[in-house]
């Protein structure tokens, strides 16, 4: 690991990273399947040739970024923020604005800076294995990989020598299997992090104490606590600003049919906590899996607070605070769907919102559209985390074209996009 004081990039290392990254996936078949795998493509009625769309770490030139193709509500405004960060993904941010930034493929963290209006991109830390998790607590970033838990001190003031960090895989203890194990962490109210662990196969038989869960941890790794079980695959949650409750993305199996099931929208009510959310038996809104079978498969587990469509991939989830936005924003989810890979017919690559309703279920509705065209079955990008700023604005990070969005809000541009009234 290595800090760079600038982004240097070369077409043809990103190329051989990717390559390497992707060949165990590419020597599966059907793709995704691991040795534990349960699933029955036959019986999907699926395409058996189906494969992941390419999302290869490409950095996207500036002004060939999809920016023209976003839609937003009127008076919302997207303009590209930072650029240059190959298969950036999740994102936090430090005191002092440096915004840092994991990936999944190419075990990079970069930090973006800001000095006289200009932004820098520099790589923090490299060699890592899909260092996707990232959290910040009194200015120490702290870094998950598949195999390693990092603490960067005062990490803000040691950009171009970050060092080799505080290593506390051995506290945290978490298992080292690759498949879904990618992580997303964050540090809840009560102070405690937060980290997933996903189940290592599409549909098997997990172990209930290792796999599929969400747990947290005092900050040195410490005091482990099951939040929530039967969780296939979230990388993505945050609180609710009133109730404090803990909601989550899930992403649904793949090879039971081009129609779902369905990913979900979690939450984890007080008094809650470990609570069984159905994987590997019980599916969306009461869905028995065809191939991991057992009585009753759905009794007693907890059903999704909203349903986020058949392989759309929901992985960021922020509930907007700031005041920038109108009032009818505040306390609003906004979950970005990377996008499917698994359905023949894509679905996704967009910004939803989820309204949450007094019953502790939510509504969803698009936000930002543009990035799926649906007649030609393409898409041109992949929004995949979103990190709420000091002022009140939104970044979207694009996975795909390696930038991210800044969406703002303007209230005179609404007003004057507004049909008007009658007399």
């Amino acid at each position: 690991m290595k800090g760079l004081s600038r982004t240097a990039l070369l077409a043809g290392s990103i190329a051989g990273a990717f390559v390497l990254s992707i060949a165990p996936a590419l020597s599966q078949a059907p793709p995704g399947l691991s040795a534990l795998d349960k699933s029955d493509p036959a019986a999907s009625k699926q395409d058996a040739n189906l494969k992941p769309h390419a999302t290869p770490p490409i950095v996207t030139p500036v002004d060939k970024l999809p920016l023209d193709k976003l839609k937003l509500p009127a008076g919302f405004k997207a303009e590209v923020y930072s650029s240059g960060h190959p298969g950036g993904r999740t994102m936090v941010q430090g005191p002092k604005g440096t915004i840092f930034m994991g990936t999944r493929l190419l075990g990079r963290v970069y930090a973006i800076t800001e000095k006289d209006g200009k932004r820098e991109v520099r790589t923090l830390l490299q060699g890592l294995t899909q260092p996707n998790g990232l959290a910040i607590k009194d200015g120490a970033l702290y870094v998950l990989a598949i195999n390693k838990v990092l603490r960067f001190d005062d990490i803000e003031n040691k950009l171009d020598n970050p060092g080799e960090g505080v290593d506390l895989t051995d506290k945290f203890n978490l298992p080292p299997e690759i498949h879904h194990n990618w992580k997303y962490a964050a540090f809840g109210p009560d102070g405690k992090l937060y980290i997933q662990v996903g189940a290592n196969c599409n549909i098997c038989e997990i172990n209930p104490g290792i796999h599929g869960q969400i747990r947290r941890y005092n900050p040195d790794g410490s005091g482990m606590e099951i939040v929530a079980r039967g969780v296939r695959n979230t990388v993505g949650f945050d609180w609710h600003p009133v109730t404090k409750e803990l909601w989550f993305t899930d992403n649904g199996r793949d090879w039971a049919g081009d129609a779902g099931p369905e990913d979900e929208l979690n939450r984890v009510a007080k008094g809650q906590e470990g609570a069984n959310y159905g994987f590997p038996y019980c599916h969306a809104n009461g869905i028995p899996d065809p191939d991991i079978k057992k009585p009753n498969a759905c009794a007693g587990v907890v059903m999704p607070a909203a349903l986020t469509g058949p392989h759309s991939a929901g992985l960021g989830i922020l509930f907007y605070t700031g005041e920038m936005f109108p009032k009818t924003y505040q306390n609003v989810g906004f979950i970005a769907r990377r996008g499917s890979w698994n359905k023949a017919q894509k679905f996704g690559y967009d910004v939803v919102l989820a309204r949450t309703t007094p019953d502790g279920k939510a509504k969803i509705e698009p936000f930002m559209t543009g990035l799926l065209d649906e007649k030609k079955n393409e898409f041109f990008g992949r929004p995949v985390y979103l990190l709420q700023m000091k002022d009140g604005s939104m970044l979207v990070s694009d996975e795909q074209n390696g930038a991210t969005y800044r969406i703002s809000y303007d209230a005179k541009t609404a007003a004057q996009a507004a049909p008007a009234k009658k007399k």
